[in-house]
């Protein structure tokens, strides 16, 4: 698949991908869930992380052992908004454990039973549990892939509700168009364990009778000037690739604070890596710079200027 790529990392996607594929085309979705379930990216990594239901809304609170933020994440997990396995639990204590930050997750609705608004509404849903706790100004919102959608979303949420920005918002190789766009969408197909035609599917089912549109779905079509700051990461091999360096390039021209990091050796969602990959440590330790700068100082994103090819 890649000349720089060991047996393990192969393997992993291949497999990965076959289960995917299996579980996107199974007639019974409940079914698929289950054969997607059966993934799971393990690694040494030990995270010492505790975990716990949230009271009053569904979704669980993820405390590091050594608490060493002060800010708290919004964490919206992947998985098309169709999908929500183990993997992103533990996604969640691996944020939690390399930010040193307390995470609260929510568990939203899932397509296709619950097309949108569902998800746009449990993100504000999540937003005003956590901001009736946390000023707005210690919130980070993160994300990845659809739950960098979601996260992207919020802000133009928070926006028309004329409510306060959180202080950052993360998006870790996010979906940035429900619709097609971008040459790697299919060219790098044969690199990633995330499909062209997945993506394409995952979009009708987020709006099955176009009652929306892709522009209204889609952040690309948004602006983001004003709002909150962003701070993307994005693989080189992974299939949405190109939609998220236009995002990037788009929202510049329209003003936004907006930074891009790009790892060209990495497919989606590659930072669940960890210490299997150097690109995945050093993506981690980007967030954890990000967050920790961006929080002390109030403002600039300092060291993370425009997109840059790590």
């Amino acid at each position: 698949m890649a000349d720089d790529w060991d047996a393990n990392m192969e393997t992993g996607i291949r497999f990965v991908r076959h289960q995917f594929t299996a579980a996107m085309r199974h007639r019974d979705i409940a079914q698929g869930r289950e054969l997607f379930d059966s993934v799971q990216t393990q690694t040494d990594d030990i995270y010492e992380v505790t975990s716990s239901a949230a009271q009053g809304i569904n979704g669980r609170w993820y405390d590091p052992k050594h608490r060493e933020s002060e800010a708290v994440l919004l964490y919206f997990h992947g998985g098309g908004y169709t999908f929500h396995g183990e993997v992103s639990g533990r996604f969640a204590q691996m944020l939690s454990h390399h930010t040193g930050a307390r995470l609260f997750a929510p568990d939203y609705r899932l397509t296709p039973e619950h097309p949108h608004p569902a998800q746009a509404e449990d993100a504000i849903a999540a937003w005003n549990f956590l901001a009736a706790q946390v000023p707005a100004e210690k919130i980070v919102v993160v994300g990845d892939s659809a739950g960098g959608h979601m996260a992207l979303m919020l802000l133009q949420s928070l926006k028309a509700q004329d409510k306060p920005q959180p202080a950052l918002c993360i998006g870790l190789c996010p979906w940035t168009d429900i619709g097609d766009r971008g040459a790697s969408l299919q060219g790098n197909n044969s690199t990633d364990l995330v499909q062209g035609w997945m993506a394409l599917q995952f979009g009708k089912w987020l709006d099955p009778d176009q009652a929306f549109g892709r522009e209204a779905l889609s952040p690309i079509s948004h602006d983001y000037s004003g709002l909150a700051p962003l701070y993307l990461q994005a693989g080189g091999r992974e299939v949405l690739r190109d939609m998220i360096i236009e995002f990037a390039q788009v929202q510049k021209e329209n003003g936004a604070d907006v930074s891009l990091d790009l790892w060209p050796d990495m497919p989606h969602d590659f930072q669940a890596y960890d210490s299997m990959t150097t690109s995945s440590t050093a993506a981690l330790a980007r967030i954890r710079h990000a967050i920790d700068t961006h929080i002390a100082a109030g403002g600039s994103l300092a060291g993370l200027q425009d997109i840059t090819i790590v």
